[in-house]
């Protein structure tokens, strides 16, 4: 249910498959994907993207009852994407919802299909959200249109995202794999000693 693939050059790419449930994350695809993540250090390059029309719609639903929700394997998987010292780039084919959120903010870039939507319902559902994910979204989006996502509960699109600055762009679907290993050209033919420098620098 994750695929991983190495390319030339570097570039690693992850993908969530598992579309018939929405690429709802189960405690396997989560410590499999923690265990690539940490495993990753020699990439020079890492996208991560889904199959289908969703991202992830979060914590399998029958997993979360047994408290997957609250696992702390989301702050495992983040803690592990962030550390990486290359560019990654959440390629989102579709609707992110729940703590899968944090996949995508501990990445450098997002970008997103038009149709995509995002929302973290954690207020509703009644639990916390993981705690790296608010810091991560604050800083990108600020602290009120972040407690809008958290303590509001709002469904944003992707467009609205885009003005938020929670996705960087906006990119058809045919078209979304192509720009994401266009994001990833320059890094890719840099020594890793300049790449891993210049996001150092950025943080």
């Amino acid at each position: 249910m994750i695929d991983l693939k190495k390319e030339e050059g570097g570039l690693w790419v992850v993908t969530l498959n598992r579309p018939e449930k929405a690429n709802s994350l189960t405690a396997a695809m989560l410590t499999e994907l923690a265990e690539i993540a940490e495993g990753a250090q020699a990439a020079r390059g890492l996208i991560l993207t889904g199959t289908g029309k969703v991202f992830s719609a979060g914590a399998d639903l029958d997993e979360a009852r047994a408290g997957l929700a609250v696992s702390p394997l989301w702050e495992r998987l983040s803690a592990a994407i962030a550390a990486l010292p290359c560019l990654k780039v959440a390629a989102l084919n579709g609707t992110l919802a729940g703590g899968a959120n944090g996949m995508a903010l501990a990445c450098d870039i997002r970008i997103a299909v038009p149709s995509a939507k995002f929302f973290y319902p954690v207020m509703k559902l009644g639990y916390l959200p993981q705690p790296s994910d608010p810091v991560r979204m604050k800083a990108l989006i600020g602290p009120a249109r972040t407690k809008m996502i958290l303590a509001s509960g709002q469904k944003i699109t992707a467009q609205t995202a885009y003005d938020y600055g929670l996705v960087d762009r906006i990119v058809a679907p045919e078209a979304l794999l192509e720009t994401a290993r266009s994001l990833l050209v320059d890094p890719l033919d840099a020594r890793p000693e300049i790449a891993s420098g210049i996001l150092e620098m950025c943080k």
